[in-house]
């Protein structure tokens, strides 16, 4: 039977799972995949159906986010951050966590 998937898309979907970085667990959406280290990432935003390649010291990455956070899905976003830094602590998912705290974001 043929996949209705294109090559590319199912080996990006292996990539980011062998990765630790699988794009759900058990139903649940992943909003972020992290990219090189930690110094970028693909948001998934519910939103908007949109996917944005962002570098996770930019402006942009905050905005993305709190974007999230208002329409309610802050504590999850946080708590991928938290489980991203105690996955591989060396690629700075604390200090994104933190900025965002800093900028607001997941404030009610």
């Amino acid at each position: 039977m043929a996949s209705n998937t294109s090559k590319t898309a199912r080996a990006s979907v292996r990539a980011g799972q062998s990765t630790g970085g699988a794009l759900s667990v058990l139903g649940e959406y992943k909003y972020l995949i992290p990219l090189a280290n930690g110094r970028f990432a693909y948001v998934r935003n519910l939103t908007n159906g949109k996917t944005t390649h962002l570098q996770t010291t930019s402006d942009a990455f905050v905005e993305e986010i709190r974007v999230l956070a208002a329409a309610g899905h802050g504590a999850k976003v946080r708590a991928e951050l938290q489980a991203l830094h105690s996955t591989n602590p060396e690629h700075g998912w604390d200090g994104a966590e933190k900025r965002l705290v800093d900028a607001g974001v997941f404030e009610g």
